[in-house]
């Protein structure tokens, strides 16, 4: 992996994790587009790393207040949203530990993955079109917020998008959008951190080398940059720019991709 590689493949991570675009698509229709070498393991750490540093860094202030009062009453309202969370993400989880590497696998080939892109961005147009943007997520019930967490679950499949899912089915449910994007980026956190946890362990000094050094930081930063964009362009542009990105992208890996 060189450098202009590793800079490369960090800004496409950090700028896909969080829109509702498919980081796990790109990464897997990058280097057949591009004729780069698989970057393994390592890397992939070194990019589950950069956008879960970015996405605590941005909502630091968010979950500094829902640690510290769980912690000193856990029957406190922050002590309830982290539970809310915790409890939101248990689908996408069990879905991962089951179903990923059989998912990946069976929608590792390009067209594959271009129908996953195209049809779910059907879905998305359809959502934001159903949209009431009644509520926020801290008000929305219990149900509702299970609901969402099942959406995310969805995501195992390259293509499909943890952020289109979760927002598209936080806007059918009443959300309003930022919210929608918030409560995404917040249920993100804990699944980007234990995919890195479980892929750390397989991780030895040596790979910790520059081009890995400097994926953690590209990705840290576009991932940092691509939350903030995306929270403060929502509410004027929607989801119809990534409507249209998806599909393009989609059509270009059913007839392009080698």
């Amino acid at each position: 992996m060189t450098y202009a590689q590793s800079a490369f493949l960090g800004a496409i991570q950090g700028l896909t994790e969080f829109l509702p675009v498919s980081s796990s698509a790109h990464l897997a229709l990058v280097p057949r587009f591009f004729s780069f070498p698989d970057p393994g393991l390592t890397f992939d750490v070194a990019l589950h790393l950069g956008t879960l540093l970015a996405v605590l860094i941005y909502y630091r202030g968010i979950w500094t207040k829902m640690l510290i009062g769980a912690a000193s009453e856990p029957r406190s309202e922050e002590g309830r949203k982290l539970g809310l969370l915790i409890l939101v993400t248990l689908p996408a989880v069990v879905a991962g530990l089951l179903f990923e590497k059989s998912a990946e696998e069976a929608f590792r080939d390009p067209r594959r993955i271009g129908v996953c892109l195209i049809a779910f961005s059907v879905v998305m147009a359809w959502a934001e079109r159903r949209a009431t943007h009644r509520t926020t997520w801290r008000a929305a019930s219990v149900r509702s917020l299970l609901l969402i967490g099942g959406a995310q679950a969805l995501a195992v499949m390259p293509g499909v998008s943890r952020s289109g899912a979760t927002i598209s089915a936080g806007l059918l449910l009443g959300l309003q959008a930022p919210e929608a994007a918030e409560l995404s980026f917040l249920m993100a956190t804990p699944i980007v951190a234990g995919a890195a946890a479980l892929k750390l362990r397989h991780l030895g000094v040596a790979d910790v080398n520059g081009p890995f050094l400097l994926g953690v930081a590209v990705s840290a930063l576009t991932g940092f940059a691509a939350v903030g964009a995306f929270i403060r362009l929502l509410p004027k542009g929607g989801l119809k720019p990534y409507v249209f990105y998806r599909v393009a992208l989609g059509l270009a890996a059913l007839f392009l991709a080698p």
